[in-house]
């Protein structure tokens, strides 16, 4: 059995393991931005497994214990599990603050079923390019059970717009962002971690790394890094979630297929999106048709029916009828999507975001942008705890960005969950719900809402004449409902009983 040695604590990276007997590699210049990037050294711990370590500091400290708050004689060590817009966000913040960062990623070309909407906010916040805005929608229907259609957007200004992206567009340029800021990049499949020395040592994260020049699984090698602080942005069904004992949530399953369609129906969504509410669709979601570059996003989702997912998307196609008619399926796609925040996001020195959090949106299923923010809100939460890398964080450091998060969207979560409730409860009450959307008022509300992430005073006037209204929609659903369709729950603070 072949023996093994310990590395030390702060090694740069390098994209192979080396050999004993292999020459040291010539590393050519960088640019002036990724010269700080880490470089793995590794060791062999047979059978093709190999360590990524680092090399600062003396033996004996590789996996000392170290307290909260102590300072470091080398840079803390974060590692991102999961590559989407949660994970690359948390690794450009700890990258730009001086961390030793690191990001596994086991798809790079990840297509996740996804409607691509992003708010307008975001596409400042996050400085995006327009590149890879595939379609500014400045239009949307809403169409009720019984075909009914609403126009929405009339009270958008000339310069406002729903961004539409695909996932693995702008994925990629997430990642690459934050491997500019000094991030190493691994693209592997993350296996698990476990913790040697207690709760206040170094986690050890397990990896299948794939071969780097072809990115397969043929060359894959099995490898081990270890890490001070890890952000588990590895999605609904989240392996770091259950390390952590993170609880279970509901989850609904999106279904899409990506539709290719000739020029002239390809014209008609060129800035519009349509939304078809109804049981025949979804018992509790939407269906949708949006615009990409060159095809139309079609696809539905359901929480409490998992099962009939095809039956659902094979009526949405129905239901938008000769508008698709005749375009080719070139792709189709699946995936789980929470419903609610986990009952933990912290544990220790692990914190959760994204989806591996739960945080999707009850009624509207918005999930990228809250996925990008909460991934830096941690990395900027680990930055300032550890001082730009200097010292070691805590529990204690992790929660300040769970803290500004309930406080900040909490809110937002509750009010959707009840609006959904309410209104997705029987195909009555969705007739109602198009119809309040009708509203110029209700349309300016949401859509200031929704594209600033901001809650928008209401004209107290205007308020009560649109809560009468509610009540009435609610009182028109509730006589004409005839059964009781199963309900979701939301989740509850962290810490709630």
């Amino acid at each position: 059995m072949q023996s093994t040695t310990k590395i030390q604590s702060g090694a740069r990276l390098q994209s192979r393991p080396r050999m004993a007997a292999a020459a040291k590699p010539t590393v050519a210049a960088r640019p002036a931005a990724q010269q700080q990037a880490p470089r793995l050294a590794t060791r062999h711990l047979g059978a093709g497994a190999t360590l990524l370590a680092s090399k600062r500091g003396d033996l004996s400290r590789v996996h000392a214990v170290i307290q909260d708050g102590a300072k470091l004689d080398r840079p803390l060590r974060v590692a991102i599990v999961g590559g989407g817009p949660a994970g690359a966000c948390a690794a450009e913040e700890c990258a730009k603050a001086g961390c030793e960062t690191y990001m596994i990623e086991r798809k790079m070309d990840n297509c996740k079923p996804c409607g691509g909407a992003i708010p307008l906010c975001m596409i400042d916040e996050f400085d995006l390019p327009s590149e890879i805005i595939d379609r500014k929608v400045n239009r949307m229907k809403m169409i009720s059970p019984s075909n009914v259609e609403v126009d929405i957007g009339e009270t958008l200004k000339p310069t406002e717009y729903i961004g539409m992206t695909r996932r693995e567009i702008l994925d990629d340029f997430l990642r690459k962002r934050a491997e500019e800021k000094g991030t190493k990049v691994i693209n592997g499949l993350f296996m698990g971690m476990d913790q040697q020395e207690g709760e206040k040592g170094p986690w050890t994260m397990k990896i299948n790394e794939y071969d780097a020049v072809n990115g397969n699984e043929k060359g894959m090698k099995k490898t081990e890094l270890e890490v001070d602080v890890v952000i588990g942005a590895d999605g609904a069904n989240s392996r770091v979630a259950k390390i952590i004992g993170a609880g279970d949530y509901d989850y609904a399953i999106a279904y899409q297929e990506r539709i290719a369609i000739d020029d002239k129906k390809m014209d008609f969504y060129e800035n519009l999106a349509e939304m078809y509410v109804g049981d025949d669709v979804s018992p509790d979601f939407y269906g949708w048709v949006f615009p990409k570059y060159d095809h139309v996003g079609v696809g539905t989702g359901t929480v409490i029916n998992k099962p009939a997912i095809k039956k659902y998307q094979d009526a949405i196609r129905s239901r938008a009828g000769d508008k698709i008619e005749g375009g080719k399926i070139i792709k189709i796609e699946a995936h789980p999507i929470p419903e609610h925040p986990r009952p933990k996001r912290i544990q220790g020195r692990v914190a959760l975001v994204g989806d591996a959090a739960g945080y999707v949106t009850k009624c509207s299923g918005e999930g990228i942008y809250f996925a990008a923010k909460s991934g830096r809100m941690a990395g900027e939460a680990i930055a300032a705890g550890s001082a730009n890398g200097q010292r070691m964080v805590g529990e204690r450091d992790l929660r300040k960005y769970l803290s500004k998060w309930d406080r900040t969207y909490w809110p937002t979560y509750k009010v959707l969950d009840i609006l959904q409730k309410v209104f997705y409860r029987s195909n009555a009450a969705r007739e109602a719900f198009v119809e309040m959307c009708s509203s110029q008022y209700v349309q300016r509300m949401t859509f200031d809402s929704y594209l600033y992430k901001t809650v928008v005073p209401g004209n107290p006037l205007d308020d009560i004449k649109l809560l009468f209204s509610t009540i009435g929609s609610i009182l028109r659903a509730n006589a004409l409902r005839v059964t009781d369709g199963p309900s979701v729950t939301f989740g509850k603070r962290e810490g709630q009983a």
